[in-house]
């Protein structure tokens, strides 16, 4: 058995999105990128994914190919990672052609953004539906896939469930399979009876472990895993580490100690990375994750850290984030009538958002999301749970209205000159036409570019004089100390 322990690095993709509402911003990536590929971590999570362009362009007024640049720039060593599906737009995972997906990822790759890609294999129905063409095409561009077996805790996620669905993902030879607890919601005993079963039936494929700190238990989940042979884990940097993301590199290097496992990481490189990551989460007044007491209502609620955060975000949005805890109890009722999916993207934010909806307006299911009414239509495959949904809420859904307009049709390719017409016409740049397909239009990319170039923070190899030119720019500084090890030399900002 192998005595090197590897690391998934999650910081800047699960770890902003769980503590942070996914605000990684491109001066933060920026300020740590280098430092994180040279730190031995085998692979480094980056936020790229449709999701975070959408947040980037939106909320952050920022470019995501500028993002994907510095990315392939800075970052040659590590492999690079993000959670891939063969759709892009969020919650309409099933409406786009494989012309566009392909575009999507030729793009990150030609700028060498991307070179792992994980995919969730019990979510979506994927295995049977588009992983057929969707694998073949990553291969076929060289990049190390990993199948993500999600966890659930309901009456149809059995042992027997998660053997079946380990066979299934192993008849695809992915390079790797994960183990993924995205709610924090594994036991040290549950993980004993389940993760041999899932290593037991990989057939010798790697099996990696990621978990969250939700409920307090991560990093006893990850000693125990070290113990039955697990030799990968996802762990983020302070201060995005802990709270409702994975178990901080430190604390699960230290325990590694104690079972004689070696590593590659450089602790004093990390160590810089997480000082300027803590600096910024300072200067942007951005939460700093702690280590969580134990919560049992993480299992009864089974809402991931990440969602929780940005609805909290969301609400405090509309002024309503005093019925937080109404809108998290509402949605353990909609899970359980619509059968029990797993409560990760999308679905945690369908059974989210339309739990918010209910407590809103008052009356349950006065009005209905697009994706439920999808869901009961069987728009998102067996994975979904639609088969256990409650038959009189199916009924009341499928009779709606709504229903005859989402009727699901199998989404045929289309070139991209063609769909190219209908943003803005031919001679549009690829880059142009993905950015305004994922945000539907012009109007968000155009306030985005409006509010010019992106802030900049400090990092290791930012050059003293660069350093001094900046603060000599801003007024709200008055003196800066410069330290070495022949003394010190202090400048006065007139």
């Amino acid at each position: 058995m192998a005595k090197e322990l590897h690391f998934v690095d999650t910081t800047l993709r699960d770890g902003t999105q769980s503590l942070w509402a996914a605000e990684s911003r491109t001066g933060m990536v920026e300020a740590v990128a280098e430092d994180l590929d040279r730190s031995g971590f085998q692979v480094v999570e980056v936020p790229l994914m449709p999701y975070n362009f959408k947040k980037i362009i939106r909320e952050l007024k920022e470019d995501p190919w500028l993002l994907a640049e510095i990315v392939g720039e800075k970052m040659q060593h590590a492999k690079k990672a993000f959670m891939g599906e063969p759709g892009l737009v969020l919650f309409e995972l099933l409406e786009t052609p494989p012309s566009v997906s392909k575009l999507f990822y030729d793009l990150l790759i030609e700028r060498g953004a991307i070179n792992r890609v994980q995919t969730m294999a019990n979510i979506f129905g994927d295995l049977k539906t588009d992983f057929p063409w969707f694998m073949p095409y990553l291969r076929s561009k060289g990049m190390e896939i990993a199948h993500a077996i999600a966890y659930s805790i309901s009456p149809r996620h059995t042992d027997e469930y998660f053997v079946k669905k380990t066979k299934e993902v192993v008849k695809n030879e992915p390079d790797i399979i994960y183990f993924k607890d995205a709610a924090g919601l594994l036991t040290v005993e549950r993980l004993r009876t389940l993760l041999p079963i899932i290593m037991e039936n990989a057939n010798g494929i790697p099996v990696e472990f990621h978990t969250h700190c939700t409920t307090g238990l991560a990093d006893e989940l990850y000693v125990e895993a070290m113990k039955m042979g697990v030799r990968t884990l996802h762990t983020g940097i302070p201060p995005l580490a802990n709270g409702s993301g994975q178990p901080s590199v430190f604390t699960t290097v230290a325990n590694a100690h104690y079972f004689n496992l070696e590593h590659d990481l450089d602790l004093e490189r990390i160590k810089r990375i997480s000082d300027r990551l803590m600096n910024i989460a300072k200067q942007e007044n951005l939460p700093i994750g702690e280590p969580l007491e134990y919560d049992y209502s993480q299992y009864i609620h089974q809402v991931p850290g990440g969602v929780i955060s940005n609805l909290r975000h969301q609400l405090q949005s509309l002024n309503l984030q005093n019925r937080v805890d109404e809108v998290i109890e509402e949605s353990i009722r909609v899970r359980k009538e619509l059968g029990y999916p797993v409560m990760i993207t999308p679905y945690s934010q369908f059974m989210v958002t339309q739990a918010a909806i209910n407590i809103a307006t008052g009356e349950r299911y006065k009005v209905v999301i697009d994706e439920l009414i999808q869901l009961a239509a069987g728009v998102y495959s067996e994975d979904s749970g639609y088969l256990m949904m409650d038959q009189n809420l199916r009924d009341k859904f499928l009779s709606l209205p709504r229903a005859k307009e989402l009727r699901y049709e199998p989404v045929e390719d289309v070139p991209i000159k063609k769909l190219k017409e209908q943003f803005g016409g031919p001679s549009l740049s690829d880059e142009e036409f993905m950015l305004r397909y994922i945000m539907k239009g012009t109007n968000d990319i155009e306030e985005m570019r409006k509010a010019g170039a992106h802030k900049k923070y400090f990092s290791a190899s930012t050059p003293l004089v660069e350093l001094l030119d900046r603060f000599s720019k801003q007024s709200d500084i008055t003196h800066v100390q410069v330290q070495g090890l022949q003394g010190s030399l202090l400048l006065t900002n007139n």
